[in-house]
């Protein structure tokens, strides 16, 4: 087993997947897509712990305090807001990838601007949950090369 291990968070009202707004967000839950990236982490190797939460400060907080090598983050709103995540991003220097369920690009204009998207190793949206799954594959594979 891998000594790696990947951070995921999920901003605000990801909570309420399943439920909200399932046209942009599917019908998975926010469990599902854990659960899914749990197991996948266990056939690549990789230890993937989760936590979510609707509060700017708590997530500021966690990126602060990571122990992992690798981040999987949807800021959800905060994307498009959030100078002070950007900020916790950088004074960590830990690579991670922005994921969105849905295209940003497709929405209303203020969702077009991501504060993180110049500091992040890579962006994937508009896949629903898969843009979890596809992001994992990529910072596993970008880690994996790193250790080599």
């Amino acid at each position: 087993m891998s000594h790696l291990h990947i951070q995921i968070i999920h901003g605000p009202n990801l909570n309420m997947l399943g439920t909200r707004e399932p046209g942009h967000y599917g019908s998975q839950t926010l469990a599902d897509i854990d659960e899914d990236l749990i197991q996948l982490g266990d056939k690549l190797g990789v230890r993937i712990t989760s936590f979510q939460s609707n509060h700017e400060g708590e997530i500021i907080e966690k990126i602060q305090h990571l122990d992992a090598q690798g981040l999987i983050i949807n800021p959800a709103a905060y994307t498009h807001t959030s100078v002070a995540i950007r900020d916790a991003l950088l004074a960590v220097r830990i690579p991670f990838i922005e994921v969105h369920l849905s295209n940003i690009h497709k929405r209303e204009a203020f969702r077009h601007k991501s504060m993180m998207v110049d500091i992040a190793v890579g962006v994937i949206a508009g896949f629903g949950s898969q843009s979890y799954t596809l992001a994992l594959h990529g910072l596993h594979h970008l880690l994996q090369t790193k250790q080599s």
